[in-house]
């Protein structure tokens, strides 16, 4: 366990097998529909939506958003898109892969945005939900695990972009960030 955590909450073990779990739930979702263009929001789902993709069983496409609305450790709603995604996806479903749905403000103008691009569904898949942090009304369609209300790092998830490279999902000692 890295120093500056405080404890494992899930290992790379239980990640694994429950990316297994989503993966055989996307596949089925999506068996009879259009098959999705996933979309992983950058950095922090880059893990996540690697390990989730090995497990759904159906051709996908893939692309990335990279959209900001942290400054330090806290959400400012104002989201800043930094790279759109790179096609049109007009009448397309899309999966929206995101590492954690915290306060909900990102995920809400980015579901609201893709819809005004023209998607025809667009679901939420996260490695983390952490409901007691909502404000802003989203929920994700499919959740890996529900966390508590602390400050998580691992499996792409970071503080002033450390830990990302973490294999497990842990708990971040509050005198690292807290001064």
């Amino acid at each position: 366990m890295h120093q500056d955590c405080e404890k494992i909450l899930f290992s790379h073990e239980e990640i694994e097998k429950r990316c297994i779990e989503l993966g055989e739930e996307m596949t089925t979702f999506y068996q009879d529909k259009k098959v999705p263009i996933v979309v992983g929001l950058l950095k922090g789902s880059v893990p996540f939506m690697s390990e989730l993709i090995k497990h759904i069983d159906l051709d996908i496409e893939i692309d990335f958003m990279d959209v900001s609305s942290y400054e330090g450790t806290e959400s400012v709603g104002d989201v800043r898109i930094v790279k759109d995604l790179d096609r049109s996806i007009r009448d397309q479903n899309i999966l929206l892969v995101e590492d954690i749905v915290d306060t909900g403000k990102t995920l809400a103008k980015v579901k609201e945005l893709l819809y005004q691009k023209g998607a025809s569904d667009v679901k939420i898949i996260t490695l983390l939900d952490k409901p007691s942090r909502r404000v802003q009304h989203v929920e994700a369609d499919f959740v890996g695990f529900k966390v508590p209300d602390c400050f998580i790092i691992g499996f792409g998830l970071d503080y002033n972009q450390k830990y990302r490279n973490l294999p497990y999902v842990g708990i971040l000692k509050k005198e690292i960030y807290i001064k």
